[in-house]
């Protein structure tokens, strides 16, 4: 244990350093991308604020003065580098609400949303990849592969719309969108799960196959287990390490990449939120999300390595 306990306290230290380099690229760039926009920031919010009806140039003149958007760009970045050294993300500029609580709710409903798409791929992929291993290059393996190229080729707001038709509409088996239960959950999840099965199952197939492609599997074979315990024992074991590194990098795309998913189906996700954020030039929201996108990235990956450490018998040596 002592050399998974070392190599654990690495990727933490390691990890820590990366969250605090990633806490300030990110900060600075999504500032400066939101300042090179074009228009006037203060337009936008007293828009957001009061409607557009509401609005004149009076009440973005007050707008601008309350927000300190007259003061010089290098001094607003450096107040909120400030508060970030105080972990405070500020208040959305629009609404006035803590940045913070605003993220944890839609942080909350995308997290459930990816869980439940990958909970969907495995529950796919994991089956599938592992049949068509046993058999490879046979009729199954053929025909999932082009299964798995349509499916992946299809974009994922053309299915939902498909999915929303049939079971919505037409079956009305479950709600067309929004979130008042977690019958609201299986559509979206059902669209984003197909798309990353049909990547994720040749992972699972790829990793069954060399595994059972390698020396120490031939061995346990050879001296008298089943295929069943090799297969149960070694194999999915040995397998796992590459999958459960996929698993983590689908759970980053998801959760920073669905954007449109969550827009078909009015899912209240951080996705979302930060496109709307950015068309009212919400400053302080955009940079507090993606800060908070940039950190579950880091976090994401943290987790990966620990579980590949924790499945590896080598680091536990």
């Amino acid at each position: 244990m002592t050399i998974f306990f070392k190599s654990a306290i690495a990727v933490l230290a390691t990890r820590g350093l990366q969250a605090v380099i990633v806490a300030i690229i990110v900060g600075i760039v999504s500032f400066a991308m939101m300042h090179a926009l074009p228009g006037d920031a203060a337009y936008r919010i007293a828009a957001g604020r009061y409607g557009y009806d509401m609005m004149d140039a009076a009440a973005a003149e007050a707008v601008r003065l309350e927000l300190g958007l007259d003061s010089p760009w290098f001094v607003q970045l450096w107040n909120w580098l400030g508060q970030l050294a105080q972990f405070d993300l500020g208040n959305s500029l629009v609404y006035g609400t803590p940045v913070v609580d605003e993220i944890a709710t839609q942080l909350g409903y995308s997290l459930l949303l990816a869980a439940g798409a990958v909970v969907t791929s495995l529950m796919i992929a994991l089956p599938v990849g592992i049949a068509t291993a046993l058999n490879p290059n046979g009729l199954l393996d053929r025909v999932t592969m082009g299964l798995s190229v349509f499916l992946r080729a299809v974009p994922a707001f053309a299915l939902g719309i498909v999915l929303v038709f049939i079971f919505a509409v037409k079956l009305k088996w479950f709600p067309v969108a929004g979130f008042r239960g977690f019958e609201n959950l299986v559509l979206p999840s059902f669209t984003l799960g197909i798309g990353l099965a049909a990547v994720s199952n040749r992972v699972v197939r790829d990793a069954v196959v060399d595994a059972m492609n390698s020396d120490w599997q031939m061995f346990a074979r050879t001296k008298g287990l089943s295929m069943r315990l090799t297969l149960m024992r070694h194999v999915l074991r040995n397998a796992s390490l590459p999958v459960v590194t996929y698993v983590g990098v689908q759970l980053a795309y998801l959760i920073e990449g669905v954007v449109i998913v969550e827009t078909v189906f009015a899912w209240p996700g951080i996705g979302h939120a930060l496109v709307h954020a950015i068309f009212g030039r919400d400053i302080a929201m955009v940079q507090g999300t993606a800060l908070t996108l940039g950190l579950l990235y880091v976090a994401l990956n943290l987790c990966v390595d620990l579980a590949c450490r924790g499945i590896d018998p080598r680091e536990r040596a």
